[in-house]
């Protein structure tokens, strides 16, 4: 960048899509993307939108089909949703997707019955009280962490089984807040 010669990205991606890989071809081509498959023969899919990282609607056109698809930004990726159907996506280099497969597996050892401190902070505030019933997306505490306040969500319905941090607490990571039935 210091000559302000134009960054070249790498057109060979490796697309994960749920724990399907596939190996694509990206080219631009005027206000649209055109996309192959490794495996797929000539096929040359073809894709425009106005959409931005960020944005959370994507809508665009694809192969002609006119296309609209629910983003929801995720650690290194997108969950995906249309009609119905969700999927974790992510786009990687060569290189990133060989690295990536050196990651550890978080393990998913009941921890969706416990709601768990995401960083170190401090309880301000506790929401609910035990047994009550909570919908999706209702505030269940609030935590305090460098100065911010993060008010942690139910990610679905669920029942408030038992209390464990009190406002006041001062949390590690991971450490358990509440636990639900």
């Amino acid at each position: 960048m210091r000559n302000g010669a134009p960054v070249q990205f790498q057109s060979d991606r490796v697309c994960t899509l749920g724990e399907q890989q596939f190996f694509v071809s990206i080219a631009p081509e005027r206000d649209a993307l055109q996309v192959r498959f490794a495996g797929d023969g000539a096929r040359i899919h073809t894709v425009s939108s106005k959409w931005r990282p960020g944005d959370l609607v994507f809508e665009g056109v694809v192969d002609g089909h006119r296309v609209f698809v629910q983003t929801r930004a995720i650690l290194n990726g997108y969950e995906l949703s249309h009609q119905g159907v969700s999927v974790q996506a992510r786009v990687y280099t060569q290189r990133e997707a060989e690295l990536a497969a050196f990651m550890p597996k978080k393990k998913d050892a009941g921890v969706s019955k416990h709601l768990l401190c995401p960083m170190p902070g401090l309880v301000k505030t506790v929401d609910v009280r035990e047994g009550q019933e909570v919908k999706a997306g209702e505030a269940l505490c609030m935590v305090e962490a460098m100065k911010m306040e993060n008010v942690l969500r139910a990610e679905r319905d669920v029942t408030v089984k038992k209390i464990l941090a009190k406002a006041g607490d001062s949390l590690a990571v991971d450490a358990v807040i509440m636990e639900f039935a």
